[in-house]
């Protein structure tokens, strides 16, 4: 195998390295392999989660920020098993464990014009994503990676995504991922202060405007930052709404995989599962948390176990991928992102102004 060259500005990829696939995960081989890399994703993780305690920005980005300055690490060969681990493992527990934060009693305290809207809104915009890259030069991919990503719930929607999408290029892949975790938790920010403004000049109600919210702002603490700076029900509202919108994560991400298998080549050697693990165990756990009452104890810990895993995960993809190659995606990427996000935005407002939804307010 050559090796890559550094003079070309190309770090060693971390799966270049051998992790002694014989190991199982409860040996202290398995450990001791993949502790540098491992460790480095969760220190990361917890200085992003202190920055953002005691100034405020969203913890996603700045585990992308810190890890994309310390690339460098990537170039050491030891880091490269644990950050893999880190890149894939704890996404897909991170993300299966979101779970426990829905029950199927949500979709009844919604009602179904409701849900017939988040519902439109998710494949509308995923295919207006879709139609624009063609449009600006981009792969389908890409397309459905971003819709998706605004559609559904930010970083944690484009992580999964990209966990199914087909590699082609890992480096690309990666590159596509960071930039649209990146973007989708800059829009989300900037969308927490410009909504709520928004839906103010508008006219919507306390009720209406936590729809609203709920339905167009793509990260979850976003939402609940924004609707709960206009009031309780608003921000009760807005958090429901968004939950529903995270529901619909396993159902998307499960025909996208089998979309994309679908297509590969016959040999396989690039088709995600057939029905993804962390899928599984996500439309598992919402079976369990609607079947019975979990204690509070255990799902606040799995909450938390759920993003501190997603931190570290997006923090082992910072790492892994370079700044310079994440700006080769270039103006069209980004004006694609903005639009998809207006796209959603201008969708939702219309929703709310032709059908029944506008009774919800007095």
């Amino acid at each position: 195998m050559t090796a890559p060259d550094p003079a070309n500005g190309e770090a060693p990829l971390p799966p270049a390295v051998s992790p002694a696939p014989n190991d199982p995960i409860t040996s202290a081989a398995f450990w001791r392999l993949r502790f540098p890399g491992l460790s480095i994703s969760v220190l990361i993780a917890l200085a992003s989660a202190f920055l953002s305690e005691h100034y405020g920005a969203p913890a996603m980005l700045l585990a992308i920020l810190i890890g994309l300055a310390l690339h460098f690490l990537a170039e050491d060969p030891r880091m490269g098993p644990g950050l893999e681990f880190a890149a894939k493992a704890l996404l897909r527990a991170g993300i299966a464990l979101l779970g426990l934060r829905i029950s199927l009693t949500m979709f009844a305290d919604l009602g179904l014009p409701m849900l017939g809207v988040l519902l439109a809104a998710v494949v509308l915009t995923i295919g207006f994503g879709v139609l624009a890259a063609r449009l600006t030069g981009h792969s389908t991919p890409f397309g459905v990676l971003t819709g998706g990503a605004v559609a559904i719930c930010g970083a944690s929607a484009a992580m999964a995504i990209a966990a199914v999408l087909p590699r082609r290029n890992a480096r690309e892949a990666e590159r596509d991922m960071v930039f649209a975790v990146f973007g989708v938790t800059m829009l989300s920010t900037l969308a927490m202060i410009g909504y709520p403004i928004l839906a103010g000049a508008l006219g919507l109600g306390p009720v209406l405007t936590g729809v609203f919210l709920g339905a167009t702002i793509h990260d979850v603490a976003q939402v609940v930052g924004a609707g709960f700076s206009v009031s309780q029900e608003t921000g009760d509202t807005a958090v429901l709404v968004k939950l529903i919108r995270v529901t619909l994560l396993a159902p998307v991400v499960l025909v996208i995989a089998l979309a994309y298998r679908r297509s590969a080549p016959v040999d396989g050697s690039l088709r995600p599962p057939l029905l993804p693990g962390f899928v599984v165990v996500f439309l598992a756990l919402v079976l369990v948390n609607s079947a019975v009452t979990i204690p509070p104890v255990i799902t606040e810990a799995a909450n938390a176990m759920s993003r501190w895993a997603l931190l570290a995960a997006i923090a082992a993809v910072g790492v892994k991928t370079s700044l310079p190659n994440v700006l080769t995606v270039g103006r069209k990427a980004i004006a694609l992102l903005v639009a998809e996000t207006v796209f959603l935005a201008v969708l939702i407002l219309i929703a709310l102004e032709l059908l029944p939804l506008a009774r919800l307010d007095p």
